[in-house]
């Protein structure tokens, strides 16, 4: 068990390390025996991504948000999940990929229940952050001029394609 530590003034609050392994270690109970059951591979490795993020950025970056919706990009990357904010019927995740540069290889991914479907959705709102996740899309720019992929294809190595 971890120790509460200061940090910038604030007390990080104590971690148990026991409970968050036995957490993890349920859901992979629970996708070996669905895959048992008849189910899907509980690991594929079918996924080829057809993007980094750094060449993403360095590509598209510099258009502008009409641009980008006149003349759509595709979007295929796979990497971990960093950051996750889920807001309801839609949420937005940070993966970050084998790219370096200014981007450190980081691309936000915009998700909502009509893109992915409120199946995947409520799904990924269960999902860890360091996950694999994999996503397919179109590039957009964010009101703050973000690019984002908006996924209408969201996984993760341990789940089949959803939607």
């Amino acid at each position: 068990m971890s120790e509460p530590t200061a940090h910038a003034g604030q007390v990080v609050p104590e971690v148990d390390e026991n409970q968050l392994i036995a957490e993890r270690r349920e859901k992979l109970k629970a996708l070996r025996e669905q895959q048992a059951s008849g189910g899907e591979v509980a690991f594929p490795n079918d996924f080829k991504p057809q993007d980094r993020a750094q060449h993403l950025h360095e590509a598209y970056a510099e258009l502008s948000k009409e641009v980008l919706e006149e003349k759509p990009v595709s979007a295929s990357v796979a990497g971990r999940m960093m950051l996750k904010r889920v807001m309801g019927k839609a949420s937005f995740f940070t993966l970050q990929d084998a790219s370096f540069g200014p981007s450190q290889g980081r691309i936000q991914v915009y998700i909502n229940n009509d893109s992915v479907g409120e199946e995947a959705h409520a799904a990924f709102k269960h999902w860890d952050l360091g996950d694999i996740v994999a996503a397919e899309g179109k590039l957009f720019k964010t009101r703050t001029g973000e690019l984002t992929i908006h996924a209408d294809r969201v996984r993760r190595p341990d789940l089949l394609a959803l939607r």
